[in-house]
């Protein structure tokens, strides 16, 4: 039994759950009304600081999971979920880091928000919730195995 692996997993599986929350906070709650309110995603207006929790969230998640990969190294069964929710992962944040991020700054400083480009944007951003849900399901298959050995 490693217990440091274990908690590790864990604690990588709670933070990711809570980026999902986070997600699906802002599909259901802030999407389907900033397009019309964009001051809600505008922080110099008084919106919601998205980065306060994204950038925290994302760190920490990829700590832990380079940690527990770390740790896991010279057990197989487990390396290998642990390296595909990290290889998923990995897309998904490039994925971020070179479309969604960089046109959510440049509408969080706009004076004028094209109706249109938010909405696909919205559209297009809802499929990266099932990228982090398979990365989920990769940790959650590492976390089954590691308390089963």
């Amino acid at each position: 039994m490693n217990s440091s692996l274990d908690g590790l997993l864990v604690a990588a599986v709670i933070v990711l759950s809570a980026v999902l929350g986070g997600g699906m906070y802002e599909y259901l709650v802030i999407d389907p009304s900033w397009p019309k309110r964009p001051d809600l995603i505008q922080p110099s207006r008084g919106g919601v600081r998205r980065g306060r929790f994204w950038l925290p969230a994302h760190l920490l998640f990829e700590v832990l999971l380079l940690c527990s990969l770390a740790v896991s190294w010279k057990l197989p069964a487990i390396r290998l979920w642990l390296l595909a929710a990290l290889g998923i992962h990995i897309a998904t944040r490039l994925w971020s880091a070179f479309d969604f991020i960089p046109k959510a700054l440049a509408f969080e400083k706009a004076d004028v928000i094209d109706e249109t480009l938010a909405r696909k944007w919205i559209l297009k951003s809802k499929f990266r919730l099932p990228l982090e849900l398979l990365t989920l399901s990769l940790l959650l298959n590492a976390l089954r195995v590691a308390f089963g050995r």
